[in-house]
């Protein structure tokens, strides 16, 4: 009997990811599209391309508030253009196999746990550090049915407005964009530091690597801008430690690769803010399926989901 699979997509701000996931997990095949044009034009293509008689599922993870029933983007903060997109429905009507919506950081979470750096732990909070911070919880072995929106928590009340209608969230002070914009205030102030002279003098177009990598070289202005974004990351773990008490903290997402100097930082600040007896048992890690993560969770998911039909079938 030929193995099946299912299409995993995460749906991402610049790039659509998918892949044909085997039931084990496996990533046999992975394509990538720009989703900054059209998403719905990037998902046709991503599914046609990975689509065959072997593929049992589709699953798909998506940044933002989630209708799982139906299928639909609620509000996406990030990535406004899926905002009502019917994905379950159109690709329904294409492909003769059930599909599944997520948010992409519960698809992210699901992942880790099912074949990544959760399997031993019975509870953690997984965090995506990018552009924005998702989040997804497992909970008892199970991924928590909640929007985890840790992100979107607020830290500062009477802090800037966020995009998502909150104001002070965790992600306008301990994301990529923040860092960014803390960056080039300083520099459009006169601030003395060496990443003027990246991007041929464009300080718009300096990126989180730029900034990370003059960091690590000294820069007191770059090592600032991680330093504070850590502290304010650290408040949120030091929340999430004193309300969930997990087992882990699993990270993932392009910021961990200034890992020696914002996450330690948040580190720093979680172990002053947390119940010590919680912060001790609570493990600090980043993710094992990295960029993979939300693809292969969402595969995950549908073939979860289909062997518990089948097992109720017998």
């Amino acid at each position: 009997m030929p193995e099946k699979y299912v299409i995993g997509i995460d749906i991402g701000g610049t790039n659509l990811r998918a892949a044909l996931i085997s039931g084990r997990g496996e990533v046999i095949r992975k394509i990538k599209e720009p989703s900054r044009v059209n998403v719905a034009e990037s998902l046709q293509n991503a599914v046609e391309s990975l689509f065959s008689d072997d593929v049992r599922g589709i699953g798909i993870g998506v940044a933002g508030l989630v209708d799982k029933k139906k299928g639909v983007v609620l509000c996406s903060p990030n990535i406004h253009d899926i905002e009502g997109v019917k994905f379950k429905e159109s690709l329904g009507k294409q492909f003769p196999v059930p599909v599944l919506v997520e948010n992409d950081a519960n698809a992210a979470a699901f992942g880790e746990k099912w074949i990544g750096a959760g399997k031993e732990f019975n509870s953690f909070v997984l965090l995506t550090l990018g552009t924005g911070i998702g989040s997804g919880i497992i909970y008892k072995g199970m991924l928590a049915d909640c929007a985890a929106e840790i992100g979107h928590m607020s830290i500062n009340a009477d802090g800037e407005k966020c995009p998502c209608g909150n104001y002070g969230c965790l992600e306008l002070y301990a994301a990529a964009n923040a860092i960014h914009s803390k960056v080039v205030s300083a520099l459009e102030k006169g601030s003395e530091s060496l990443l003027r002279e990246c991007c041929n003098g464009n300080i718009y177009k300096i990126t989180a690597e730029d900034i990370y990598k003059h960091a690590i070289e000294g820069d007191n202005l770059a090592r600032e801008a991680l330093k504070e974004a850590g502290r304010y990351l650290g408040i949120g773990f030091a929340n999430i430690i004193n309300i969930i008490s997990p087992e882990a903290i699993i990270l993932t997402g392009g910021l961990i690769g200034a890992w020696n100097i914002y996450v330690q930082e948040a580190v720093k600040e979680a172990s002053r803010r947390s119940f010590k007896a919680l912060f001790d048992k609570v493990k600090i890690i980043p993710s094992l399926l990295g960029d993979d993560a939300g693809m292969i969770g969402a595969a995950g998911l549908v073939f979860s989901a289909q062997a518990g039909i089948e097992k109720k079938a017998t």
